[in-house]
């Protein structure tokens, strides 16, 4: 195995460096799919392309298998929140065990689980003796491999591209997720309506066969090779210091949360938006929806374009994403607010690709899993909290009013966090011209005079 020497052994950034602009002869170009020439990337990001579209039909079919049974939007809530559930209890174990563990014997687990569920729902649904309770257990057992699965998945890309790649394979793994998000809808919707329910689960069931290839195909004297952590007592609080220690790491966290509470409650407000502002039913929904995936997957490979993760970018790309949903707040009409939905999405993905990969790259190999999972349990965590919040909003103010406060709260969280590193980095906001092109920057206090010239 080569070692993970570079940025994975390097000293942790500091914050005059995150917000910073680097210096010009530093800064590397990438080519938006330079994570592709490394050969076990490619075999993982070819069977995630087959899997990701079966969990988007699984998702869907899922939903509509439940109301169907049950005619209870209620019901539907409580099969989502059981999947996520596993997560906010058990996600920071499930970093300190993945911290332990060898990485890819692990997702070898993880997918074989999720592909036993996915097919034990076709089995049941195909016979005709599918019950709600078989579709609730489903979830949670889909939750539960998540637990280990998501940060796992996450940790295991730096292993296989290295750090100099891990910006652009993050950011590919999220337009491959978003490419998903277009197709796998409209394939279960087809599939649903042609042949039933029962065959979409199983086509999610078989498609985890391309990731478990994928994964079984590697390399592993090709892998970027980290020490596990030791089994012992205290890791998970370990894990915690650690993040306490760090504020280029906190503070990350800290805004994602911010914004995966109060900006990404889309479901509420782009439903509420289709029926009580617009009237335009079931089909503008779906439009909002496709504009949103459209914009994220651009913004996804804007990020692997860019090939670096910046703090100053992800401050830039929430305050983006707040004003912007201010804006859409603000659309007197449909075809307006709709075009609205692409930088929204374009400028969310920014958010949580320069936010993931910056996380990963800052952390040490062997407080990765825990540090991760910290953070994906915050990401995912923030919808079951932000959600009945952003409905009472809705309700007692109305949805504009709603998706503003959203905007708003995000915007400010990243404002107000940019200037607390700022501060602590000894940094000042910096605005003039640089080769004929505006440019507003962090710079150093002691840099003033040759900002001034530049």
């Amino acid at each position: 195995m080569s070692s993970g020497s570079g940025a994975d052994s390097a000293p942790a950034p500091t914050t005059h460096e995150t917000l910073a602009e680097p210096p010009a002869t530093g800064a590397r170009k990438s080519s938006m799919f330079s994570s592709l020439k490394v050969r076990n990337y490619r075999l993982f990001f070819m069977g995630q392309v087959v899997s990701n579209i079966g969990t988007w039909m699984q998702r869907i079919a899922q939903d509509w298998l439940v109301l169907s049974l049950t005619g209870s939007a209620t019901a539907v809530g409580v099969t989502t929140a059981l999947q996520f559930l596993p997560m906010l209890l058990f996600g920071l174990y499930g970093g300190v065990l993945v911290d332990r563990l060898p990485k890819r014997r692990t997702l070898l687990f993880t997918q074989s689980a999720m592909a036993l569920t996915g097919i034990a729902l076709a089995v049941l649904t195909l016979s005709g003796h599918v019950q709600v309770w078989h579709v609730y257990v489903a979830a949670f057992a889909v939750g539960l491999a998540t637990v280990l699965d998501n940060p796992a998945r996450q940790t295991f890309v730096s292993e296989m591209v290295g750090p100099d790649q891990l910006q652009n394979a993050v950011s590919l793994n999220s337009a491959n997720f978003q490419s998903a998000r277009l197709v796998g809808p409209a394939v279960a919707g087809v599939m649903i309506t042609g042949v039933g329910t029962g065959w979409a689960f199983l086509f999610n069931g078989l498609s985890f066969v391309a990731p478990l290839a994928g994964l079984l195909l590697m390399r592993s004297r090709d892998l970027h090779a980290v020490s596990r952590a030791p089994r012992g007592k205290g890791q998970l609080r370990e894990g915690l210091h650690y993040v306490a220690g760090r504020p280029d790491l906190i503070w990350t966290i800290v805004l994602v949360g911010f914004v995966s509470t109060f900006g990404f409650n889309f479901p509420v407000y782009l439903s509420a938006f289709a029926d009580d502002v617009f009237h335009a039913g079931a089909g503008s929904y779906s439009l909002f929806n496709t504009l949103m995936a459209v914009g994220s997957l651009a913004g996804a490979l804007l990020a692997a374009r860019r090939g670096t993760a910046r703090m100053r970018v992800l401050v830039a790309g929430a305050v983006a994403f707040g004003t912007m949903e201010i804006v859409a707040s603000l659309a007197p009409s449909l075809w307006l607010f709709a075009l609205l939905m692409a930088p929204i999405g374009m400028f969310g993905m920014t958010v949580n690709v320069t936010a993931n990969s910056s996380v990963q790259l800052g952390t040490d190999p062997a407080m990765r899993g825990r540090v991760m999972a910290l953070y994906m349990m915050v990401f995912m965590g923030g919808a079951p909290i932000g959600a009945p919040i952003a409905g009472w909003i809705t309700d007692a103010y109305g949805v504009r009013a709603g998706l503003a406060a959203g905007g708003a709260v995000s915007a400010a969280a990243a404002v107000t966090i940019g200037l607390v590193l700022a501060k602590m980095g000894n940094l000042r906001l910096a605005v003039g011209w640089n080769h004929g092109h505006p440019s507003v920057r962090f710079v150093p206090r002691e840099a003033r005079e040759l900002a001034a010239v530049a």
